[in-house]
């Protein structure tokens, strides 16, 4: 398996972020231009929340239509956890699904959020893996 520093090389974009102060439109509007389904949510420079669809969904039905102008501190989660450079598609996978969420934060050596990875990156890699195995098997029982 692939480390995550390998596929945050491999994507368009590493890392987008907004301010905690930034709107729930605004944030919702960036993440429609990066076509990308969350945020790191940052304040001071430090990581403090993730803003996600999800999050959108569902604390928009209880403030209703004026949460568009809500800051995005108000929807955000603010559990964060992360992973290094360092880890493994198949550890990232765990711990999404040990801890029930979609996107973590990815640290350097210093703690530093250099990129964010999605379950979707997770699983185009797996598949991208398991593919590569079945052709490598493929051709070895056929030569």
């Amino acid at each position: 398996m692939k480390l995550l520093q390998q596929i945050l090389n491999a994507k368009p974009h590493r890392l987008i972020a907004v301010g905690v102060d930034a709107s729930v439109q605004q944030a919702l509007e960036l993440m429609a231009r990066h076509d990308i389904g969350a945020l790191l949510v940052e304040e001071g420079g430090q990581p403090v929340g993730i803003f996600s669809e999800r999050d959108f969904a569902r604390k928009a039905v209880q403030l209703g239509k004026a949460c568009l102008d809500e800051p995005v501190r108000h929807l955000m989660s603010d559990r964060i956890i992360s992973v290094t450079l360092t880890e493994t598609v198949e550890e990232c996978m765990a711990i999404m699904t040990d801890r029930h969420i979609r996107h973590l934060p990815v640290t350097d050596g210093d703690g530093k959020v250099v990129g964010f990875l999605s379950i979707g990156d997770m699983v185009k890699e797996t598949i991208a893996e398991q593919s590569f195995v079945i052709e490598q098997l493929t051709h070895y029982i056929t030569h």
